[in-house]
């Protein structure tokens, strides 16, 4: 069967989503799936940046470990995967403008027919995991993305995280996910591996002309 093609772009500062983000990785990978994990990155001036201690130091980090999405990469992938911080009950900025800058994908129709996915963190119990996954499945639709939701199809599933996506709750200062985080976040990489080559043998996630 064919080799599935997953894209995974993330926004993480303090290494929570990222940690999400290689486990979705792992999870992906040992499905088959040929993996690239890119990091949206910062646009905001290095002055508002200093005003959070650590924020740029950690952007540098972890800049220099993944490269920055690409228009590219969304058209090379059979799946995309987005991963985010809550802001306010909803996805961080930095990713927003990763979406926001495929609308030439998008009018083209190029994004048609591939699978899409979310995840996400927060510091607090209650913070906006939920909804900040369910609103980016708005820009999926959008996009022409064929939505991949985990509903309770593993028992990792009834430990932790969300039917929408994987989740952690970091606090503060910021822990990594658990275990039963991870598990979670793994089995997302294997199930939408799992869609993406059953789309991709059944010719629908071809980049259309």
């Amino acid at each position: 069967m064919s080799q599935p093609k997953v894209l995974i772009v993330f926004y993480s500062r303090s290494g929570v989503t990222e940690a999400l983000a290689n486990a979705v990785a792992e999870g992906a990978r040992s499905s088959g799936a040929e993996v690239r994990l890119r990091r949206a990155r910062e646009f905001v001036s290095a002055d508002v940046m200093a005003q959070a201690p650590g924020w740029a130091e950690q952007a540098a980090a972890l800049n220099a470990k993944y490269e920055a999405p690409t228009e590219a990469d969304a058209e090379w992938a059979d799946a995309i995967i987005f991963g985010t911080p809550t802001r306010f009950g909803a996805v961080a900025a930095e990713l927003k403008a990763y979406i926001d800058s495929l609308g030439g994908l998008w009018f083209q129709g190029k994004l048609n027919g591939k699978a899409g996915s979310v995840f996400g963190s927060s510091s607090t119990p209650h913070g906006g995991n939920e909804s900040t996954l369910i609103s980016l499945y708005n820009p999926l639709a959008h996009l022409g993305l064929i939505i991949v939701p985990l509903g309770y199809a593993d028992p990792a599933m009834f430990k932790s995280g969300t039917p929408y996506g994987a989740s952690a709750v970091s606090g503060n200062p910021p822990a990594p996910p658990t275990a039963d985080d991870l598990e979670v976040a793994n089995f997302q990489g294997r199930r939408v591996a799992f869609v993406a080559r059953a789309l991709k043998t059944a010719h629908i996630t071809e980049t259309k002309a």
